[in-house]
């Protein structure tokens, strides 16, 4: 018998129980793991709340991430108690995910542990950090470099943002960090932003067809009405790394800064990237992240203070990174 947070649909609404499972119960894989964590991503809120159409079936165990150690593989890549993680391909949505002491997948899933990285670091970053990771090396291979012109991170104070912020300090980039949350600018410029923005300046929809040229790049987590916005105020030949739509799916934008300056959206899939390439961003992350400013920007709670704060990052309202203690 494992303990897993299971959730239900009743009447169209989802609720959410903590309860003792069978081996049994575990879906088909090559790989049976031991967790010892997972993390709280948006996506995990949304399957939280039954929001999106995410989860295929019911019952379903949620969580997009999860570390911990290898119980049994019939995979010869894998061996029992090596330290490994599992995130993307639809893991924690269509398959039974990581809010559970014991997990199954296939073996094509998974990842060793970076070396440098504990468990619980991992999870620290969750697919939010690797996502950040993902953003940085898709704008540095379309030619981003430190420069004195600043790099923007929108909706900086979530999960994605917060570590896109450090990420890109500790790279050598100025970082302009944008929030809707001004108690929170300390905790930004402690993060390493040279400059923090009201998200009110980013907002509303574009009203010349170009702006001034401003940022070197930008990760936008926000989407909505702020990416067309940016899209405007990009320097010639920049990017802009999509990874989030927190305001929204749509938004309104005109052609001519991709004809006029040679900008570029980039969309980062955090999902279905090959396990080749995972493995190379998982270490990056480890080796380029201060892993003393993860500790200060990480809280963790256990498995029945997921209902509360799958709403509450829905909201906006969480900050940083929140690792999921799956034995707690």
């Amino acid at each position: 018998m494992f303990t897993a947070l299971v959730i239900d649909e009743f009447d169209g609404k989802i609720r959410s129980s903590i309860q003792k499972l069978s081996e049994e119960r575990l879906p088909k894989g090559e790989v049976t793991i031991e967790a010892n964590f997972s993390t709280l991503n948006y996506k995990d809120g949304m399957v939280l709340n039954g929001i999106g159409k995410l989860v295929r079936t019911y019952p379903h165990i949620p969580g997009v991430d999860v570390a911990g150690r290898v119980r049994e593989s019939s995979d010869r890549r894998f061996a029992p108690g090596d330290e490994v993680l599992v995130g993307g391909y639809r893991f924690g949505e269509i398959h039974w995910g990581g809010y559970s002491q014991l997990v199954r997948v296939p073996a094509n899933w998974v990842v060793k542990l970076p070396s440098g990285l504990t468990l619980y670091q991992a999870m620290a970053f969750g697919t939010a950090g690797f996502s950040a990771m993902m953003a940085v090396d898709s704008l540095e291979e379309h030619g981003l470099v430190p420069s004195e012109n600043e790099v923007l991170v929108t909706g900086a104070v979530g999960g994605v943002g917060s570590t896109a912020v450090a990420l890109l300090a500790a790279l050598g980039y100025k970082v302009a960090a944008s929030t809707g949350r001004p108690e929170e600018h300390e905790y930004l410029r402690s993060l390493g932003a040279d400059t923090v923005i009201e998200r009110s300046e980013l907002e509303g929809p574009v009203s010349k067809p170009l702006e001034a040229e401003r940022w070197s790049g930008c990760i936008d987590n926000v989407g909505g009405s702020t990416l067309g916005r940016v899209l405007s105020q990009l320097r010639r030949g920049a990017s802009i790394a999509s990874v989030g739509l927190a305001a929204g799916s749509s938004f309104s934008a005109n052609v001519m800064p991709f004809l006029l300056r040679g900008v570029n959206i980039l969309g980062i899939d955090s999902v279905s990237l090959d396990i080749e390439k995972r493995a190379h961003v998982w270490q990056r992350l480890a080796d380029a992240f201060p892993l003393d400013l993860l500790a200060s920007m990480t809280s963790e709670i256990g498995l029945g203070d997921l209902e509360r704060y799958g709403k509450e990052i829905l909201e906006g309202r969480v900050k940083g990174r929140l690792v999921v203690n799956v034995r707690r």
